[in-house]
């Protein structure tokens, strides 16, 4: 199921979690697990800050909590009094330099003075006919009357004739008494509000904007100021009025990311809709909408921006280099794995369809709404029938409220779409064969599965970017499952034949211009997990219901070279790069790497597009255990800038290459 929740209040959360103790279970004995705190309320983000690992949380009421794992406590770091959002809360996220970002999301005021407006010029008194714009109500042609305009009513006469029309609700303009002159087909607009004839006989529809049916969001920026360590709030972005649906896949602006190179802040604005249906807002106010300009997007915007407006217009976001990716339900989570690599979870659709891990690439279209995992959008056929749809699980409500019809409007794919990551088992790849309505495992059958099993709704991505875990998970992705599933069957308003609410591994491969992953389930039993963090070996667990705890995973760590094997003069068996330490460091760091037989080496830093930065070793070394600093300059001993860089260590035909974090 969609983890729409998020966006909605609490008490509804609270009424379709699961409330039983979680009691998580590894599947490995080599992994351990502990419940480190309790979580208060409304719990739903947790970010590390990367300049000293400190873990933050984020509570639906905007309060920042600092966690301290060794008390076992949790204090208060900032609250609405600091950054001044009061509500609406659903991303968090801090960027390499120890910024924060938030994502708030918030209606309109109903009394916003806002408006649209067309005007009708006459082309032939005969017959009636006028010529009919819309008007930038921004940038009004000074000749329009606007104040006369915003005062009209729906009666209004023209001077040039003295006949006198009234405006009905529908849009329809009639004449008095009776006999409809132009209808909203013409003019365009829905619902007007007012209509003025100025003294040429031009006539003006306007239709006051009530953006209490709409929604804002806004992306706050805490930033702090190296010298005294205070942090200034202050808003980086906001959207413009975007239209909202009268339903509950509203997901609103979320998830949050920053680049590896501290530039760059991701942003996914989620659908409006299940699945692309009609849904024209309170009381008809938006007819004929689907999605907007502003939804099932993922946006970057410039980490040094303040006060960005994102408007509600495709084409405008695209040519101003704010619209990265489109196609996405709800990209509730974005993370970057090791090689710098993009990549999101998506949430599907109440009918039975698979949901997505997605590699996000510029300018690709990942589908939706005509395409989710690897199937498409029925609804979108002219011959599609509802009744004999084995997808539709009659307890969701999109399938409930006959959003699921033959629709002959069902607008055509626009362009080439953008795979999921294929799945290629053993777990979380249950599916339901749309030929016979059987619940089947992809891995096991040979399909194509493009990512996880329906209505698991996958949350909480990380990776481990440091490669500190031991194989097989080293460098290595993970994700939770939020709802609840049936591994026996299909009972439960959640995954079939899939326990869910666990932790996956995502052994992730790219082949050509694609990924595949492995998916193992490696832990099991949480209630509701909603997000997760990695530090080291350690990777820590939210649940929204339950006990609400915090949990630590323990992944076994890396090795690494002993001072005994060392001391003895132990030659390894293998070659390997470690991480470096410390990382992120500010003045230096050291380069480890182990050389199973005498070779030539070669280890150099490049910036993380590729450019060589430093070469620190170019080489014929004896076999053994090696180490190198590197203290933040160039060949030219020229210090560089903050941000991520890539380290590769290149001998014999061993190549391999991690990341590392210079701040300042």
């Amino acid at each position: 199921m969609p983890l729409r929740y998020v966006a909605l209040a609490a008490s509804l959360l609270a009424a379709v979690c699961s409330t039983a103790h979680a009691q998580p279970q590894a599947t490995r004995d080599d992994i351990q697990i502990r419940r480190v705190l309790n979580m208060p309320q409304g719990t739903l983000r947790i970010a590390k800050d990367p300049r000293d690992n400190a873990l933050y949380t984020l509570r639906q009421n905007g309060a920042i909590d600092r966690l301290d794992l060794a008390a076992a406590t949790h204090t208060a770091a900032y609250s609405r009094a600091d950054h001044g959002i009061r509500s609406g809360f659903t991303g968090f996220a801090i960027g390499p330099d120890g910024s924060f970002y938030l994502a708030s999301n918030r209606r309109g005021p109903r009394d916003s003075g806002q408006f649209a407006l067309v005007r009708g010029v006459l082309l032939d008194a005969d017959t009636g006919q006028r010529q009919w714009e819309q008007l930038d109500s921004d940038n009004l042609p000074a000749a329009v009357p606007i104040d006369d305009i915003r005062a009209a009513t729906s009666l209004a006469k023209d001077p040039t004739t003295n006949t006198r029309y009234a405006l009905k609700t529908n849009g329809d303009i009639t004449l008095v008494p009776a006999g409809t002159v132009y209808t909203a087909a013409d003019h365009g607009l829905s619902r007007p509000s007012a209509l003025f004839i100025d003294d040429a006989g031009t006539f003006y529809v306007l239709k006051r904007i009530d953006l209490s049916a709409y929604n804002i969001a806004t992306i706050t920026k805490g930033q702090v100021d190296p010298t005294s360590g205070e942090r200034t709030w202050f808003t980086l972005a906001e959207t413009a009025p975007y239209e909202r649906c009268d339903c509950i896949f509203n997901h609103e602006v979320n998830g949050l990311v920053v680049s590896p190179d501290n530039r760059s802040l991701f942003i996914n604005s989620g659908s409006r809709t299940d699945h692309g249906e009609i849904q024209d807002g309170n009381g008809g106010a938006f007819p004929g909408l689907r999605e907007t300009a502003l939804t099932a997007i993922v946006l970057r915007v410039s980490t040094d921006a303040r006060d960005l407006v994102l408007p509600n217009d495709r084409d405008a976001l695209r040519a101003q280099g704010f619209l990265f990716a489109e196609g996405l339900r709800n990209a509730y989570d974005l993370a970057f794995a090791p090689n710098g690599d993009l990549f999101a979870t998506e949430n599907g659709p109440d009918r039975d369809m698979a949901e997505e891990l997605n590699w996000l690439r510029e300018g690709h279209h990942y589908g939706f709404p005509w395409r989710m995992g690897l199937d498409d959008t029925p609804q979108q056929f002219p011959d599609y029938d509802p009744a004999s749809d084995f997808l539709l699980p009659a307890r969701f409500t999109a399938v409930r409220e006959g959003y699921y019809h033959n629709d002959p409007t069902y607008p055509p794919p626009p362009r080439t779409f953008t795979d999921p990551v294929i799945n290629r088992g053993p777990d979380a790849d249950a599916y339901r064969d749309p030929a016979d309505g059987q619940i089947k495992d992809a891995s096991q059958e040979g399909v194509r599965f493009g990512t996880f099993t329906a209505h698991r709704s996958p949350l909480g991505l990380v990776f481990d970017v440091d490669h500190a875990l031991a194989a097989p998970f080293q460098g290595d992705g993970f994700v939770l499952s939020w709802t609840r599933g049936d591994p026996d069957g299909d009972g439960v308003a959640g995954p079939f034949n899939d326990p869910s609410q666990d932790l996956l591994h995502l052994d992730l491969h790219k082949i050509g211009d694609h990924y595949e992953a492995h998916v193992t389930r490696i832990v099991g039993g949480f209630s509701n997990p909603i997000d997760a963090e990695i530090i080291g070996q350690h990777l820590y667990v939210i649940e929204w219901s339950g006990q609400r705890g915090l949990w630590e995973i323990v992944l076994p760590l890396a090795p690494t070279e002993t001072a005994v094997a060392e001391a003895e003069g132990v030659v390894p068996a293998e070659f390997a790069l470690a991480p470096n330490f410390p990382n992120p460091f500010n003045a230096s760091t050291t380069l480890g790497f182990q050389l199973g037989l005498a070779s030539q080496v070669e280890l150099a830093i490049y910036s993380i597009s590729g450019q060589r930065v430093r070469t620190l070793i170019s080489d014929f070394l004896p076999a053994g255990y090696h180490r190198r600093p590197w203290d933040g300059r160039n060949d030219r001993g020229e210090p560089v800038a903050s941000g991520a860089y890539l380290y590769q260590l290149a001998a014999g035909d061993f190549v391999a290459t991690r990341q590392l974090m210079l701040l300042k």
